[in-house]
């Protein structure tokens, strides 16, 4: 069960309580589920508080509550044991089966595995300033806001037109900001406002002429790592006049991460397009971006992105040497706590893509995969997938291969949402 079928299950548990009289108390839109950090692991899997969100409306006593959810859920297939922890939270294990599931649930999605249909029906209008890493966060963004179900994502950029070299980058179908648009103004506002995407409209290719259309509003700035900023307050969103055929406008968002300080070009010329990627997405926006070749090229373990990319490649190893000795992937129990933490992290994915997006920060997803990548190759390590030597292939090794090919699934999904590689051999 991941992150994001918990909460889920959280939400319906509170309905179904609703709906029995058992509650008194609105559903919230959504239910926070978090790990616990290394140190209290041995309090479930995951956490919620819920219960405290219900609490006052309800008119009880948070742990009152907490009794109450807890029954339920607890009769969830896919949940082993619920406890509470005062004032109100819920410490949640689950079923060490749903190990199996999980894995199944990544092979049977591939790529697609941590997309949702968040952002269905609306469109967002990236602007940022005539920057390169301005305009590959941009890009990326772009790119994990499609994932979570925008179909439609705009990208304009201030200042002038876009750089050429930008392609070689990666970003495409950039279109520049109106000559008269107001610039977006840089101020303060919480995470959690993020706006509300809405609409849909075309973007232009890069070398295309901008079509005339409404004037982005300012923008509100934000302290996150992208300093991505809605057009309006949070309490207000963007809501510039309709198009000519009436569709809503776009909410417009701006970028202002701090500027990489090296043109496009540089950065192709010593680092290549990978790379490049990676040093300016790596950092949070609010970070200074490092672009030493020494450091990003350099095939060895402290190199992040190198670490990343081997075990993706790896995964991909263990899968034509498995296929030779004819072991065959199957999601099966891997009790091993390697394979367990590996796990843990692959469960993780869709709630930092869903993350990302609302905080429009790319970072996190490259986080995350020098997570995956350090938990792949723990379990790597302490784990044998394959056979050895006079060794017959069992139900375990089959069982490792698939959440071995699940790492590498995930890794893959997340360079490609960053606009990088992920090369089969390295």
């Amino acid at each position: 069960m991941t992150p994001a079928e918990l909460s889920r299950t959280v939400l319906r548990t509170v309905r179904r309580a609703v709906e029995a009289g058992e509650l008194c108390a609105a559903v919230p839109e959504r239910a926070v589920v978090r790990r616990p950090p290394p140190h209290r692991r041995d309090q479930g899997d995951y956490a919620t508080g819920i219960a405290l969100q219900l609490a006052k409306e309800a008119g009880r006593p948070p742990r009152q509550i907490a009794e109450l959810l807890r029954e339920r859920i607890a009769r969830i297939p896919g949940i082993a044991r619920v406890d509470i922890a005062d004032p109100g939270f819920l410490n949640i294990t689950l079923d060490h089966a749903s190990g199996t599931d999980l894995v199944r649930e990544v092979l049977g999605a591939g790529e697609r595995y941590g997309q949702t249909d968040e952002y269905a029906h609306q469109h967002l209008e990236l602007t940022f300033p005539r920057d390169t890493r301005a305009a590959v966060t941009a890009d990326a963004l772009a790119r994990i806001l499609r994932s979570q179900g925008a179909p439609r994502v705009t990208l304009r950029c201030e200042g002038g037109p876009p750089d050429p070299t930008w392609y070689d980058l990666g970003v495409r179908n950039v279109t520049p900001a109106p000559l008269d648009a107001p610039s977006a103004v840089s101020s303060t506002t919480s995470p959690s406002a993020a706006p509300s995407i809405s609409a849909s409209s075309t973007t232009a290719p890069l070398d295309t002429p901008p079509a005339a259309g409404p004037k982005a509003a300012p923008a509100a700035a934000s302290p996150e790592t992208c300093a991505a900023t809605p057009a309006a307050s949070a309490a207000t969103p963007a809501a510039t006049a309709p198009g000519a055929n009436g569709d809503p406008a776009p909410t417009t968002i701006a970028l202002r991460p701090v500027p990489a300080g090296q043109p496009a070009g540089e950065l192709l010329r010593t680092l290549g397009p990978d790379a490049a990627r990676w040093a300016l997405l790596r950092p949070a926006g609010h970070d200074r971006a490092r672009t030493e070749p020494a450091q990003l090229l350099a095939q060895r373990e402290s190199n992040p992105l190198f670490r990343v990319r081997y075990a993706h490649a790896r995964a991909h190893a263990l899968l034509r040497n498995a296929a030779q000795l004819s072991v065959a992937p199957r999601p099966g129990d891997t009790p091993e706590p390697p394979a367990e933490a590996l796990r843990a992290v692959l469960a993780e994915y869709p709630a930092v893509l869903a993350t990302a997006a609302r905080l429009r920060a790319p970072d996190r997803v490259a986080r995350h995969l020098e997570a995956t990548a350090d938990a792949f190759f723990r379990f790597h390590d302490h784990c044998p997938v394959l056979p050895r030597g006079d060794e017959k292939p069992g139900a375990a090794h089959r069982a490792r291969v698939a959440l071995a090919q699940a790492a590498g699934t995930v890794l893959a999904g997340g360079l490609h949402l960053l606009g990088i590689t992920a090369p089969a051999r390295l």
